[in-house]
């Protein structure tokens, strides 16, 4: 995420701000005129007024006022993000540019659970394996996710209840 540029995150989050029902015509025009008013080098006059023409439906306009921020650059895709934090503060939350930490997280994380279970359901109970198995799961406890390390934490204690 932090080498993405404001660009390159414009580029992956139009598909989502375009669908229907995202964006109201209300906040669109809101942001169009902060960007103009504000910023008036990154919208002019005569730009603000072609991306607020109501015969224009919101879709077209919006599509186009992405598309013409992608090209103008880097500080006005920036500028476009300000105003869509301050106009449209849950959305912004939700953009996809913004949650590829947590999703490759929580991968990690399914992937080491079921790794976990695998070795747990397949390992035999031979009391030479097992004990530094134990050892292991029980660091891993400290540095895995909170949701994981519980499992791990449970699964110790059943197996120190039978020692």
């Amino acid at each position: 995420m932090t080498d993405q540029t404001y660009c390159d995150r414009l580029v992956q989050d139009t598909p989502f701000l375009t669908g229907k029902g995202r964006l109201s015509e209300q906040q669109v025009d809101r942001i169009v005129l902060q960007l103009n008013r504000y910023y008036p080098q990154v919208l002019t006059n005569q730009e603000a007024e072609k991306f607020r023409n109501p015969k224009a439906s919101l879709r077209v306009r919006l599509c186009d006022l992405l598309s013409h921020l992608q090209q103008s650059g880097e500080r006005h895709c920036q500028e476009f993000y300000r105003a869509l934090y301050i106009h449209a503060q849950p959305l912004h939350s939700h953009l996809p540019s913004r949650h590829p930490l947590r999703t490759m997280s929580f991968l990690a994380g399914l992937g080491l659970a079921t790794g976990l279970a695998l070795l747990l359901y397949c390992c035999p109970p031979d009391p030479k394996v097992l004990p530094g198995t134990r050892r292991i799961l029980g660091f891993s406890a400290i540095i895995v996710d909170r949701h994981v390390s519980r499992y791990l934490l449970a699964f110790l204690a059943d197996d120190l209840r039978g020692l």
